[in-house]
């Protein structure tokens, strides 16, 4: 596999930290070369540093806000104009929990042009490169949180579900093309401290949940090259797809949507 990719390159977004480090790593040791895309200012450049030093690959970052549209698009044509590609890994993305009628119309804009416009773009325009190689892998990142509506997040898990219906329908659409679709739904992840030790604070169900993202950087991207389409990962996250697959949405929601009210008030009074 190294050989036949070694002249090509794999884009991952959101690539400075977190799950997206990961799969810049991952891909890395496989011997494909990157193009890394993240916020200005982010660190993407030790990113950059650790990857050719490591694994001895090309690599290239581009600082982009793709929550600008023609930030989208000029980035795009960049990598169509200087780079045949092999992969493209739309990790970027945001959420947050708040009430709807106080979040501000940045939060929610933010969500919709990250989760969705973004990732549907991006994937529009490179789509071409990778049919004109004859071979190409798409790997979209949803969440758990797209099996299921949930008050206090409304916009998050929507954008996520959104993601996962993109995928499957893009999926279909490019069958007998060298392009496959693929979408993976992380739990929870230990991408930092503050998260670890929220997840932690919801008890042993919260902790069985919670998930590496070196390891599913690894099992995505080990799919991803299998063309599996759709992937949840880990024992526990299937069995906590199964239940919200079974339980009634009347009996699921206001459950789901009281879990999440008592984390944010408990925000709050820490504040």
């Amino acid at each position: 596999m190294v050989a036949n990719y070694r002249a090509k390159f794999a884009v991952v977004t959101g690539a400075s930290n977190g799950l997206g480090r990961y799969f810049a790593f991952e891909l890395a040791k496989r011997g494909i070369n990157l193009l890394l895309v993240s916020l200005p200012h982010s660190g993407i450049e030790k990113v950059v540093g650790d990857c050719k030093k490591l694994y001895s690959v090309e690599c290239f970052a581009f600082e982009v806000d793709l929550r600008e549209k023609q930030s989208v698009i000029e980035l795009a044509k960049l990598i169509n104009q200087d780079y045949k590609l092999i992969a493209l890994i739309n990790n970027a993305g945001m959420g947050g929990t708040s009430s709807f009628v106080d979040c501000d119309i940045e939060y929610i804009d933010s969500i919709i042009q990250l989760n969705v416009a973004a990732t549907s773009l991006l994937t529009h325009q490179l789509l071409s490169n990778m049919i004109e190689q004859g071979e190409g892998y798409i790997l979209n990142v949803s969440s758990m949180a797209s099996f299921s509506p949930m008050g206090y997040k409304t916009v998050y898990p929507a954008s996520k579900k959104f993601i996962e219906s993109f995928t499957l329908g893009l999926n279909q659409e490019l069958k007998g093309s060298g392009v496959s679709v693929s979408v993976v739904h992380p739990g929870p992840m230990k991408t930092n401290r503050s998260i670890t030790l929220r997840i932690e604070k919801q008890g042993r169900l919260g902790r069985l949940s919670l998930q590496c993202p070196e390891k599913v950087a690894k099992d995505s991207i080990d799919m991803m090259f299998k063309r599996k389409s759709q992937m949840v990962l880990g024992i526990h996250n299937k069995f906590n797809r199964f239940v919200l697959q079974i339980v009634p949405g009347w009996i699921r929601l206001p459950v789901i949507t009281n879990a999440v009210k008592r984390e944010l008030i408990s925000e709050k009074v820490k504040k």
